[in-house]
């Protein structure tokens, strides 16, 4: 480790969220004796000068962490990589980014690269998709093109037709690659540099087909028994895809080891859980190199025992309130609601005090949001004991961003509005109670419903 500050790199993470990934990789810079900057909203600037370019918060290198596939306007935050990219060495460029971020061109690198993917199938037109959808059998896999934590990714019934868009994401078949229906299972093996740092295996949680973390799957550690041919074809996979990290997440089918998706910001929560072990300082070790700078390995095996993903001393400060940089809506907001084989604008009711948003069984099956496959304790306002419910994948558009979320079901035709917002949509935004999109449709003398 350098001891001279003079000899120290400065390494910026691009991150304009508050994952613990990022907080754990600038925690890792410092403790490995470098200097952490969190390249923000709040502290970041690029000006161009006479044909010069500078960086506040100056730095050596940048690790990109952008989340892509949760914004409204993934366009805007590549140009902002790319802007750092053509001035300072970066850790996942966002072209690579951008092709991992698109699971059809991830699909589609790979497959041409002779790396082992399912079969799937993308056409632009609604006629197109649907004359092809019985090459995949009777049940497939149903997958937006852009999206995160399991979301916009169903098991669906191909006997009945499916759009070939989900509200404003391009979406396509896959084929189902299962060795075993009643127990689900993948395997996630997180590489940074050529090398494995980890690996778990990750299983469904009940009454759930999809395995990840985030919505509750189950872990546990790969490494003492990774399959050769799994651990190839993850290294081959990043070095194809030309990732610096990424969690490569591979599926075992009747004959072989298939990929089904490459993250380029995994998270290292479940990772850790199942195998001890934090990516974030052999993160930190390669951006570290990257710039110039040396560090002591024995540091970096000692740290990634520990996952500390406490707030770091370099964050900027934010001037309060924060909330006020918030887009607004209504009380009562007009919204597109989408599933796998239509869409529609429907009226939706803001409740703050509901964690997952609602939608109304007939809306559910007119859109296509399921097949239900999970069931889930739901707790509304005071109620703490709450009630289980069925829950579906939807996509809801409010004012061109598109958020997709794990809904809860129930009847709600006794009810003014089919569909209920919750925090999980919510978070995003101010709620104005004042301002209603059926103004004009009640009377002044209309009682509040629920």
């Amino acid at each position: 480790m350098t001891d001279d500050t003079q000899d120290g790199v400065s390494v910026g993470v691009l991150s304009l969220h508050n994952s613990k990934e990022t907080k754990a990789i600038l925690n890792a810079v410092e403790d490995l004796g470098h200097d952490p900057v969190w390249l923000r909203r709040e502290n970041t600037t690029v000006t161009i000068e006479d044909s010069e370019v500078t960086v506040e918060p100056d730095v050596d290198v940048v690790a990109n962490r952008l989340l892509l596939s949760t914004t409204g306007d993934p366009a805007e935050l590549l140009g902002l990589a790319t802007t750092f990219n053509r001035i300072r060495p970066m850790l996942n460029e966002p072209d690579a980014v951008l092709t991992a971020i698109h699971k059809f061109a991830t699909a589609a690198t790979l497959a041409d690269w002779n790396v082992r993917v399912p079969d799937a199938f993308l056409a632009l037109s609604n006629d197109s998709l649907n004359g092809g959808r019985d090459r995949f059998g009777d049940i497939g896999v149903y997958k937006t093109a852009i999206g995160t934590h399991g979301g916009g990714t169903w098991k669906v019934d191909l006997t009945e037709p499916v759009n070939p868009r989900v509200g404003n994401r391009q979406a396509f078949l896959q084929e189902l690659v299962e060795r075993d229906e009643s127990s689900h299972r993948d395997l996630r093996v997180y590489v940074v540099d050529d090398e494995i740092v980890g690996a778990m295996y990750r299983y469904a949680p009940e009454g759930d087909w999809r395995t990840n973390v985030a919505l509750g799957g189950d872990v546990a550690d790969a490494g003492d028994d990774l399959p050769e041919t799994a651990a190839e074809t993850a290294l081959y996979t990043t070095e194809v895809m030309g990732l610096d990290y990424a969690g490569v997440d591979l599926i075992e089918g009747e004959d072989g080891w298939f990929v089904l998706e490459v993250n380029p910001t995994a998270g290292f929560k479940g990772l850790y859980r199942a195998t001890g072990t934090s990516p974030a300082p052999y993160v930190a070790k390669l951006a570290i190199e990257r710039a110039g700078g040396e560090v002591d390995d024995g540091r970096v095996e000692t740290l990634a025992a520990t996952l500390d993903d406490s707030t770091p001393a370099c964050k900027p400060r934010i001037t309060p309130p924060e909330q006020e940089d918030l887009p607004v809506i209504g009380y009562i907001e007009d919204v597109i609601v989408s599933g796998t084989s239509g869409s529609t604008q429907v009226k939706a009711k803001s409740d703050t005090g509901a964690t997952r948003t609602s939608i109304d069984t007939g809306l559910a099956a007119e859109i296509g949001a399921g097949p239900i496959k999970s069931m889930t304790r739901v707790k509304s306002g005071s109620v703490k004991s709450g009630k289980a419910r069925p829950v579906v994948d939807l996509v809801i558009g409010i004012g061109g961003t598109q958020h997709t979320v794990t809904a809860s079901v129930e009847d709600r035709s006794h009810m003014d509005y089919p569909l209920l917002l919750g925090r999980d949509v919510l978070e995003h935004y101010r709620v104005d109670v004042r301002r209603r999109s059926d103004d004009e449709e009640r009377g002044d003398g209309e009682l509040l419903e629920e």
